[in-house]
């Protein structure tokens, strides 16, 4: 069974990420001379980007799940409205299939993040043009003639 990771550990990690050299007055201001010892702070900094970049996505992965269950949500509320208090069907209108609600409800999702990209970006396109009508406008530069001397 392994060891759990203390923080005297995790310390000791950084001082020796910070100071490979274990000298007091030895830091990022004095660097090593040894390639072995660049190397191996190299490896080491690069196993803690990987660390970063997995645990980055980790994240991302977990928002994206919970935002998908916020649909899903979402979509499962306008269904148990719509089921409690069903609205005639129009005349020659289609009636909803049962079977089809997960789909639905994904299609209605889809459209709704598409729609609120839409919005995102005229948004975004409005701030821009915003931006151009309030900066200054620079006067026209006259071309200079040159003089021969």
């Amino acid at each position: 069974m392994a060891k759990p990771v203390t923080p005297q550990d995790m310390f000791d990690l950084w001082q020796k990420m910070v100071n490979p050299g274990a000298y007091p007055l030895q830091s990022l201001m004095f660097p090593v001379l040894d390639a072995g010892e660049l190397e191996k702070k190299i490896a080491e900094l690069e196993t803690v980007e990987h660390w970063l970049k997995a645990n980055l996505n980790m994240l991302q992965l977990s928002i994206k799940s919970l935002e998908y269950q916020r649909q899903v949500v979402k979509g499962g509320e306008r269904l148990r409205a719509a089921l409690e208090d069903p609205a005639p069907p129009e005349a020659g209108g289609e009636i909803p299939n049962p079977a089809m609600w997960a789909w639905n409800m994904m299609a209605q999702a889809g459209t709704e993040a598409a729609e609120a990209m839409g919005r995102a970006v005229e948004a975004a396109g409005e701030a821009a043009a915003g931006e151009r009508e309030r900066a200054p406008k620079a006067a026209p530069r006259k071309p200079r003639s040159r003089k021969a001397k």
